[in-house]
């Protein structure tokens, strides 16, 4: 491991790899939160009415059955980031063609095992792309992206602690959103702590580790950082118990119902039914 030379570690290394991972996961996070601030059209409605109008088209995307009525769907998705002020590029990244390859491979075989009117034969292969695989795949593909969008679109417009509140002012289990609290705060601990590992182990390496080598420390060091968050967690659970925390989400500012979130519910409700009644 010491060879006797300077400290070396390319940034395609693993290790190098690592990092900069960590440090682009903490400025997206930053970067989510700069978006819930900004004067939107989503940031000026009530959180609960966000939540509960983004529940109701989710819900109105799964139950259409017609492509041209989930695309309308993606289009309005794509339409509220717009007028939220959501970067379409963090989007693409984030949602678009993550979801694309994901699901894409999902659908994959849909195109060949759906029976129906081949629409496509590859004679060398012994296989043919029916109309009805290529309309399933499209469609599964279709659902899931405009789902991943509205579900992001809330997360982006929306403070997590305003989430929070508002799933629990809608009678979500105080125990559910304790776990999404605790979850959304230690993803952050667990970067920190790991970054800091790295970087220690960083600063005391002379000479270039191979990829074995990095490897063999990345295993060790996440077995010390499990270590470290059960241990951790446990002790700030206790604490927060013994401050008298029992799963509510406390806030400075109470949520008031505006005539513009009625406006906002109203328009929700009835562009998901007319979206069920369009894509029956």
């Amino acid at each position: 491991m010491f060879r006797g030379e300077p400290w070396v570690m390319s940034r395609h290394s693993f290790l190098g790899s690592t990092l900069q991972a960590f440090t682009r996961a903490v400025s997206k996070a930053l970067l989510s939160e700069h978006a819930a601030t900004q004067p939107g059209l989503l940031q000026q409605l009530d959180p609960r009415v966000r939540v509960i109008g983004i529940l109701a088209l989710v819900i109105s995307v799964i139950l259409c059955r017609r492509l041209e009525a989930i695309a309308a769907l993606l289009l309005i998705a794509i339409t509220l980031a717009v007028a939220s002020r959501v970067s379409l590029m963090s989007l693409a990244k984030r949602v678009f063609l993550v979801i694309l390859g994901f699901t894409g491979l999902i659908a994959l075989p849909a195109l060949f095992l759906t029976p129906g009117e081949p629409l496509f034969t590859l004679r060398a292969l012994h296989l043919a792309i029916s109309v009805q695989g290529m309309r399933t795949a499209a469609l599964l593909v279709l659902r899931v992206e405009t789902a991943a969008t509205l579900t992001t679109v809330l997360v982006l417009s929306t403070a997590w602690t305003h989430i929070l509140k508002a799933l629990r002012s809608l009678r979500l289990p105080a125990e559910v959103v304790t776990m999404l609290a605790m979850t959304h705060r230690y993803v952050f601990l667990l970067i920190e702590a790991a970054n800091q590992m790295f970087e220690s182990r960083k600063s005391r390496t002379v000479g270039v580790l191979s990829n074995t080598e990095q490897r063999s420390m990345t295993a060790r060091t996440a077995g010390v950082l499990l270590s470290k968050s059960i241990e951790l967690s446990h002790e700030v659970y206790l604490a927060m118990l013994s401050r008298g925390f029992r799963g509510e989400v406390r806030l400075l500012t109470d949520f008031r119902l505006q005539p513009r979130d009625y406006v906002g519910l109203t328009a929700f409700i009835f562009t998901s039914f007319l979206a069920v009644w369009i894509g029956r």
